[in-house]
């Protein structure tokens, strides 16, 4: 017999703006134990170093997660001009140095190559797996192995700023599976002079933004309070990107059985992807057939 879980059944999102230092599950982690909830997962791993948006999913939220990892997402970062590090950033250990520092206008020059549909390399020290192993596992065992390039999206790359010589500031929109760090180090590769990740804030991912994010300290003083639930933001939100259709009564009742229900719907074209509400939540995530929502995820809120 399967042990019962322990916790609360609370679903939504909880919008972090983690700070460095700190893995994404210890955020995880964290929240589930100040909202004492049963259930909890994240959208999308930052680096431990790195700060900025960690949207933490409650409950039936979780069936959502893959909407948030799917939409756009928005980075700040700076690159270290002059050095490659085994890690891509300010972690690793420096194995290449250059002295050249190229100008302002040879910089946002290259950026144009890193715009659009690119294939990128994710850099050895990541989650990716290479025959069923973490990248970052058999980098720390010292196993020689390479990583294959995959396809992104880069919607943005700008420059923003230069402190100094050895430091540019970067803006970046990109879609799902984006490694800021291998940006850093391909642009360094492309200017001829190496570079690496000092610091990475994502800024938005999907509808949650930073600037709204509560800090691990408040996370602390509002926990196992009310307070802490006021800052739930409801399920929908993680459906932001999908269009919505209105699901009729007896439609909504089938549906939350897994079964094709009846919805009303606007400007949705066969066979969409498209959520169904009912009474003002959120019944079902599927596709949409001749007045029928047909569901793959159902949401039992």
């Amino acid at each position: 017999m399967a042990r019962k879980r322990k916790g609360r059944d609370i679903s939504g999102w909880l919008v972090v703006d983690k700070p460095a230092g700190m893995t994404s599950t210890s955020v995880v982690n964290k929240v589930k134990w100040a909202l004492q909830a049963k259930k909890a997962g994240h959208a999308g791993t930052l680096d431990p170093e790195a700060t900025g948006v960690l949207a933490v999913a409650l409950g039936e939220a979780t069936k959502t997660v893959p909407y948030i990892t799917d939409a756009l997402k928005a980075y700040e970062f700076c690159v270290r001009l002059g050095q490659a590090t085994n890690t891509d950033d300010t972690e690793g250990e420096v194995i290449a140095q250059s002295d050249l520092r190229p100008d302002d206008a040879a910089i946002k020059a290259a950026l144009g190559a890193f715009v659009g549909d690119i294939m990128q390399v994710p850099p050895k020290y990541s989650a990716v797996k290479i025959d069923g192993q973490r990248a970052y596992k058999l980098a720390r065992d010292g196993e020689d192995f390479e990583v294959e390039a995959r396809p992104l999206w880069v919607e943005e790359l700008v420059m923003t700023g230069r402190p100094d010589a050895d430091h540019v500031l970067l803006e970046m929109i990109c879609g799902k599976g984006g490694y800021v760090r291998s940006i850093a180090r391909d642009l360094g590769e492309a200017l001829g002079c190496y570079g690496h990740v000092a610091w990475l804030r994502r800024v938005w991912s999907g509808p949650f933004e930073a600037k709204d994010g509560l800090s691990i300290e408040q996370i602390n003083e509002m926990a196992h309070s009310p307070d802490l639930d006021a800052h739930i933001r409801p399920l929908e939100e993680g459906l932001a990107d999908l269009p919505m259709v209105s699901a009729t009564a007896e439609g909504a009742a089938r549906l939350r059985n897994g079964n094709p229900g009846m919805v009303i719907a606007q400007g949705i074209e066969y066979g969409d992807e498209c959520w169904a509400a009912f009474d003002g939540h959120a019944v079902a995530v599927g596709r949409y057939k001749v007045g029928e929502l047909h569901p793959s995820r159902v949401f039992n809120l």
